[in-house]
């Protein structure tokens, strides 16, 4: 066994600082090894998040050395024989205590992406797509929820300010995901994507990429695929001017509905669409329909049939099924720190 020096950030939100710690390391151990030993031997309290210590359930995310890494599958024998090892939590996001970090605003946005949509008329068990159908979208699902992406993200981590209007890499690969699902009804995956998501922010420095432990190409094959779908629907010139352009018939003939229609006040739009009026009278209903977020209870919560539907392709914020040990009843949805309501 070798003596290596680790540098831990220990604080919480009120503030904090790094401890220097001498811990044994032995041949062939990963950053998580070192981290428990210095908790069974040096620091029982020091608060570190981890499940699986397999590279497949991204919850021991933290930055080591400033980079964004999973503590299970960094290997000590990758830092030099005298390098210290500096273990900080995620920048981009609140410290609760040590190495945890709040990382709650991913699974807000992930709320604020509508869900698959089933087609119509075919029932859970009729699904039919080729393996050449999903080739594309098949690489995302192998995300593992570890955030590096979304922390490494310059729009996330150097502007606080940008987290209302921006989802993040996360999500820009669960909405290609679903816009390149062959069976997936909606057509406002790329709309929801640039109003809501703020797809628009990303100037594809391929940092999320980089730091992606299942190495999915998040840039290449999720981003600029969908911010080409923006560009294409929304700000393509020849489909701009399409747009606006009218036979002479039909501005006649609304030019006359618009008087007839100013003694009885405007109509209302029609379901799922925008309406603007121009000057001269014209109502123009754009094609993109609003998108429509996952329904959920009056208080707050997503129904239970979100995360506990018993088939394949459930309708998921993450897509794949989920199964739990606890009893529904006692399932929760909000973070540690919030005020528990009377009967939850």
């Amino acid at each position: 066994m070798r003596t290596r020096t680790f540098r831990i950030w220990r604080g919480d939100a009120s503030g904090g600082g790094l401890t220097d710690y001498r811990v044994e390391v032995s041949e062939g151990e990963v950053v998580l090894d070192v981290l428990h030993r210095v908790q069974a031997t040096q620091a029982p309290d020091l608060a570190c998040r981890w499940n699986c210590k397999a590279g497949k359930c991204g919850s021991c995310s933290v930055e080591i050395n400033g980079h964004p890494k999973l503590a299970c599958m960094t290997r000590m024998s990758s830092f030099a024989a005298e390098q210290p090892v500096t273990v900080t939590p995620l920048r981009a996001f609140p410290v609760i205590r040590d190495l945890v970090a709040d990382v709650s605003y991913n699974y807000v946005k992930a709320r604020e992406t509508p869900a698959f949509a089933p087609p119509a008329g075919l029932a859970p068990g009729d699904y039919r797509m080729r393996q050449v159908d999903v080739e594309r979208s098949q690489e995302f699902r192998k995300c593992i929820e570890c955030f590096l992406c979304q922390t490494v993200c310059h729009v996330i981590r150097d502007h606080e300010e940008n987290k209302p209007a921006f989802a993040g890499p996360r999500l820009f690969i669960r909405a290609a995901e679903l816009d390149m699902h062959p069976l997936d009804a909606r057509d406002d995956r790329a709309a929801h994507a640039r109003q809501v998501q703020g797809i628009g922010y990303c100037n594809i420095t391929k940092c999320c990429t980089e730091v992606c432990p299942e190495h999915i190409r998040i840039t290449d094959n999720a981003i600029i695929p969908m911010k080409e779908r923006v560009v294409d629907r929304r700000y393509d010139p020849l489909v701009w001017l399409g747009r606006r352009i009218f036979r002479r018939d039909q501005v006649e003939q609304q030019a006359g509905a618009s008087v007839a229609a100013e003694s009885r006040g405007p109509e209302p739009a029609p379901a799922g669409e925008w309406v603007i009026s121009d000057p001269a009278g014209l109502h123009r209903a754009l094609e993109v329909p609003l998108p429509q977020g996952p329904a959920v209870g009056p208080d707050g919560k997503l129904p239970l049939s979100e995360t506990l539907i018993d088939r394949a392709g459930a309708a998921s914020p993450f897509g794949d099924d989920l199964s739990f040990p606890v009893p529904p009843e006692r399932l929760r949805y909000f973070h540690p720190d919030a005020e528990p309501e009377s009967g939850s």
